[in-house]
Parts: structure tokens; C-alpha cells; sequence
């Protein structure tokens, strides 16, 4: 059984670092005359010493080592990269470790130098320690076979070491028969099982083990690492360069070293930060703040300039939103905390701007721009037309950049008493926006800007947005229900007012107030749209309250049952019966009143029927 990655008598552990013998080097410069070998192998940990990030894993293996603590197994879990199959051989090595002397009696995770077994069991061919990548060996056979030679003492190291990767690919009847052997395993038998998918693993199988979660490495430690590996292979890289590798590791130290080796083939001698975003296809960070400096200025046409002339050079539109909304989170996280800027791991510039955005924007401005981003950067993946649909995303963030919220330009409009309300709520001005002029600064209207170039017709579209004038028109009143059904008629809302007709019972009704109980297919958004298109439409606010009260009927049943009443007084009228009687198979489809017809008077002396039948033929 061998690991998922190497051939079984493969080199894995011939180049370590730390190690100058035996086959393990220091990581330097290649000899020209060997086979090149991944920095990802090259440089993968051989001892404790060597991991990076895991530090309360590697605290906590020294204590059990140290206390004869050991457990019968181990569980790694952690995302792709992060060490998982490296730290069970290295479990392996401590827990076979013997040098030649004798010296050492017992597992430690002191290794400085190499010992009996470490060379073979590093590069995955030692016969104690069997590795078995459980994606392509999922069947309960696979389990057996190991059940079955773990009765047996190793042939020659301290303990028979079983590294199962991936474990979560086993099968249900071969976890089932894994649990009889984990849960009793000889003295000289130990496991360590790695997955990236902890959820998939019964718990009854987690019970049995000690679970290690291993963290994303942090990106200035992957910075501090890839530095010295560079320093080693003789490689000049900007710290730039190295920041945007560790960032687009996402906590991965195996996905660095693969871009790192990548970076360092496309450079073809000093790694440059440019190199490095042309070869991830990153937008310039430079240019991506330029671009947020727009947006959060409200220039719309600058930003367009600054989107499309990183289009050109070969920007993937949703790289280019995806960095912005990396950015904005990057400013919202200094605004929270200060100590976030001095992370290594972002450029200078980013730093410096970072601080500066988060001074003058608002943190509801930055969460706006969030939840923009985050909704057009989906649509811009579905578009047929990527970069037309980014420019779309630029406009709304552009157009609400310093218009205040619904709730904050309420919240104005109500302690200026209806008068002018301020402008913007992020506090940055916009240098290409001329400063309003005092006979318009002291209009009784609130004065709301748009970005250059926007029509003022989309001005008026905003009601909620604008305080109303001080000779403006009253507020409507609405004291009934079908006095409600009619203005979402006059407003040409033919959803709400189908809505109010057939989903909606009234329990009672004043101006301003609207308590109601729904019908099972009412939509559950109902209260809140009503609620605002009520005070959208009257200028006034509306609670809308449900009801644990019946209420009335609905006004579609009530005409229902009007209409069945008026089907039925027609049926019953002696001429309408006379002739459904010379007619068999006819019936009262429809009862209308007709305003230009003389009503006739019954032979009861009652009120005329004012009605036609319609028959059927």
C-alpha cells in the first residue's frame, strides 16, 4: 500500500531540509545533473521542527511523547496543503525513531539527526510503516487485509504505523469493519488517518481517535518561509511578489510552493510582483484602489475609464470585482481593527490606502459595497457579456456611493423637520464635483447627488431618498380597505392589489395602521412589501400588523359569494326558470346589471331584478 502521490520506492525524503546525509539535503541549488524535483517535494518537512503553523499540534504530540501518553490513533484534518500526509509520516518517524547506537528507547520528537528507520519511512518503503490512499481502495476487502496483518509485530521498527489519507472515501461496511481493531489495537500496531472532509467520517470512528484540526498557515508565515526557500535556490523575489503568492495560497504552504515554483519559471530570473499578477491573472492592486477610489467617490466615469483599461490589458472581469471586494474587506477589517495594516502580507500601498478609506468611509457604506459586490460578482459569472455585466455592478455601486441608507435618510429627514438633510454619510467628498452653490445649500428640499453623467429623472424615481417640500401636498389618507385596494390599483401594482383581493382577510384598518391575517399561499414577503409601498405611496409610515384573529373574509371571496347570490336570485325568477325549462341542459353563467335597461317589477311587489341571463345553448 502505497501514498497517493509517490511510487512506492520513490526519492520523497531525499531532499528535506534540515538533513545532510543519507540521502537529504539542505535545499539548495539544484545539481544540474539530477532530475529537478518540485520545491513542494523538495522542501516538504521531514521533523516537528520543520512544520510551520501547527504549533498546537506539535505542543501537544511533545507532551504525549514526553508523558508516554501515546494514543492507538490519530485523525488529521485540515484543507488541501496543509500537511496532513507529511505530518503522519513524521507521527510515523517520532514514533519509530532509533539511532544507531542505541541511544534512544523510546518515541521523541527530538530528531536532529536521522535514524534507523527515518530515511525509509520518509520516502514511504519502510515495511512497518503501510500507507494506503483510501480513494482507490474504498471496499471492505481493503480494511480486511489490514485487519488481518495487524495481529503480526513489525518485522523491524518499534511499532507497525498504518497512514490511511483520505479517509473519509472508505466505504460504510469498511469503516464498520474498522471498528472492532481501532477501538483494540495490539500494543505495537498505532494509526493516523488524514481527510479533508471530517464530516463524512462516522463519529464512531472519531470517538476512537485524537483529532488534530491543522490551521491555514497564516500569509505572513507562508511570506517568511517562501523567503527562505528563495534564499536557498538563489532567487531574487520582490516581497511584493511574495505577498500576492500567499495570499493566493489561501492557507496552502503546498499550493505556495507549486505558484512559487510556477512564478519562478515565468520570470525566468527575478520574481517580480507584475510577473506574478500576470501569471495568477490578477487585476495591478494599484489600479484596483483606484478603481475603489472612484467607486467611493461616485465617479462613475472615471471608474469606467479605470475598469476598462485593466479590461484591455487582459483583466477577467470577475478577477477584477473579486479583488475589489478583497479590498473592501481588507479597509472594513482596519476600520475594526487598526493592527490589521501592518500586515506584512498586503503591499505598502494597500496598507497605506487601506487606513485612509477606513477614516473616511462608514462602515454601512463599506457593507454596502460588500453586498453589492458579492451579488454582482455571482451574476457576472452567469453572464453571457462578463465585462457589460461588471460595468452594470459599477453603476449601482457608483450611484448609492454617498447616498445615505433608507434608515439614515429617514433618521435625517425627521430631526430636520422636513428640511435639507446632508448630502453624503461616508464623509468622502468628490474632487471632480463642483461645491453647491449657497442659494441651493439653503433650499428647504433635501438635496441628494447622484455620480456624474446620472440623469435626474433617476433622482425622482428615489421618493424615499428626499425629504418632502415644505408646500408640498398632504399625506393620503386611507381610513378602508377598499379604499387601500383601490390606490394599489391607481398605482398600477396589479401584484399588491391581487394580493390584497385574494390573500389578505382585514381584521381592522386605520390611517396608518393595517392589521391583517394572510391565507396559507400568501407570500411571505407580503407585510414588509406592503409596509413600504404604503408609506411610499401615502407619505406616511404604515404599521402592518398580522393578526391571530380570523378577520373578515378575503374580498375575492366575498365577491365570490356575491356573485353566487346574485346566480342564484336570477335562477329563482320565474322568467329565468321558464326559460332554462324550454332550454334543458342551460344554466346562469353570468349576472350583470344593465344601467340602461328599465327595471320591471316582480309579481311580489319586491325591488326590480336589474339582471340578463346568459344561457347556454
Amino acid at each position: 500500500m502505497n501514498d497517493a502521490g509517490d511510487p512506492p520506492h520513490s526519492s520523497d525524503g531525499a531532499g528535506q531540509s534540515g538533513f545532510d546525509q543519507g540521502g537529504f539535503d539542505l535545499g539548495g541549488a539544484s545539481d544540474p545533473a539530477k532530475p529537478y524535483r518540485v520545491l513542494a517535494r523538495k522542501y516538504r518537512p521531514s521533523s516537528f521542527e520543520d512544520l510551520i503553523g501547527q504549533e498546537a499540534m506539535v505542543r501537544t504530540v511533545s507532551n504525549a511523547f514526553e508523558t508516554g501518553r501515546i494514543p492507538q490513533a490519530w485523525i488529521l484534518t485540515g484543507v488541501r496543503g496543509v500537511g496532513k500526509t507529511t505530518t503522519a509520516r513524521i507521527l510515523a518517524r517520532a514514533l519509530n525513531y532509533e539511532k544507531p547506537d542505541g541511544s534512544v528507547t523510546g518515541p521523541t520528537i527530538h530528531m536532529p539527526d536521522l535514524g534507523v528507520h527515518c530515511q525509509a519511512i520518509m520516502e514511504s518503503r519502510h515495511m512497518d510503516v503501510l500507507e494506503m490512499d483510501a480513494a482507490s481502495h474504498t471496499g471492505v476487502d481493503d480494511v480486511r487485509q489490514i485487519n488481518d496483518s495487524v495481529r503480526y509485530a513489525p518485522a523491524s521498527a518499534r511499532y507497525k504505523v498504518y497512514i490511511i489519507d483520505e479517509v473519509h472515501m472508505l466505504s460504510t461496511a469498511a469503516f464498520n469493519a474498522f471498528l472492532k481493531t481501532l477501538e483494540e489495537p495490539p500494543e505495537h500496531a498505532k494509526f493516523v488517518f488524514a481527510t479533508t472532509e471530517i464530516r463524512k467520517v462516522p463519529i464512531t470512528v472519531l470517538s476512537r481517535c485524537q483529532r488534530f484540526d491543522l490551521r491555514r498557515v497564516e500569509a505572513d508565515v507562508l511570506m517568511k518561509h517562501l523567503g527562505n526557500i528563495a534564499a536557498k535556490e538563489g532567487v531574487e523575489v520582490e516581497p511584493e511578489a511574495l505577498g500576492i503568492i500567499a495570499r493566493a495560497a489561501e492557507g496552502s504552504v503546498r499550493d505556495s510552493l507549486s505558484l512559487f515554483d510556477q512564478a519562478i519559471a515565468h520570470a525566468a530570473g527575478n520574481v517580480k510582483a507584475d510577473a506574478v499578477r500576470q501569471m495568477l491573472g490578477l487585476a495591478d492592486r494599484t489600479r484596483v484602489i483606484d478603481l475603489f477610489d472612484s467607486l467611493a467617490r461616485g465617479d462613475l466615469a472615471a471608474a469606467f475609464a479605470e475598469f476598462r483599461a485593466q479590461y484591455d490589458v487582459g483583466a477577467d472581469p470577475v478577477v477584477v470585482l473579486s479583488d475589489l471586494a478583497e479590498f473592501v474587506n481588507f479597509v472594513t477589517r482596519v476600520k475594526v481593527v487598526a493592527a490589521t495594516a501592518e500586515n506584512v502580507a498586503f503591499g505598502e500601498t494597500e496598507r497605506v490606502r487601506a487606513r485612509e478609506f477606513a477614516v473616511k468611509l462608514s462602515m454601512r457604506v463599506l457593507s454596502r459595497m460588500w453586498q453589492m459586490l458579492l451579488k454582482g460578482i455571482a451574476e457576472v459569472q452567469t453572464a453571457t457579456r462578463p465585462a457589460a455585466a461588471a460595468e452594470m455592478v459599477l453603476v449601482r455601486i457608483a450611484y448609492v456611493a454617498d447616498l445615505p441608507t433608507p434608515d439614515e435618510a429617514i433618521r435625517m429627514i425627521e430631526q430636520n423637520g422636513g428640511g435639507a438633510a446632508p448630502a453624503t454619510s461616508s464623509g468622502a467628498s468628490s474632487p471632480s464635483r463642483g461645491a453647491p452653490s449657497a442659494s441651493m445649500s439653503t433650499m428647504p428640499s433635501a438635496s441628494v447627488r447622484a455620480p456624474q453623467g446620472a440623469p435626474r429623472a433617476d433622482l425622482a424615481a428615489r421618493p424615499q431618498m428626499a425629504a418632502p417640500a415644505a408646500n408640498a401636498a398632504p399625506a393620503l389618507r386611507i381610513t378602508s380597505f377598499p379604499q387601500l385596494i383601490a390606490l394599489a390599483g391607481e398605482k398600477r401594482d396589479i401584484m399588491t392589489k391581487a394580493a390584497l383581493e385574494a390573500d389578505v382577510r382585514l381584521v381592522r384598518i386605520e390611517d396608518g395602521q393595517l392589521e391583517i391575517a394572510l391565507e396559507p399561499k400568501a407570500q411571505r414577503a407580503l407585510v414588509t412589501d406592503l409596509s413600504r409601498k404604503l408609506e411610499l405611496w401615502t407619505g406616511r409610515r404604515w404599521t402592518v400588523i398580522i393578526s391571530n384573529e380570523a378577520g373578515q373574509p378575503t374580498v375575492r371571496s366575498q365577491n365570490e359569494l356575491a356573485r353566487s347570490e346574485h346566480q342564484r336570485a336570477a335562477e329563482a325568477d320565474p322568467r329565468v326558470q321558464e326559460v332554462l325549462s324550454r332550454f334543458p341542459g342551460t344554466k346562469v353563467i353570468e349576472v350583470r346589471r344593465l344601467a340602461a335597461e328599465v327595471p320591471v317589477a316582480d309579481a311580489t311587489g319586491e325591488d326590480p331584478i336589474e339582471t340578463s341571463d346568459s344561457d347556454d345553448d
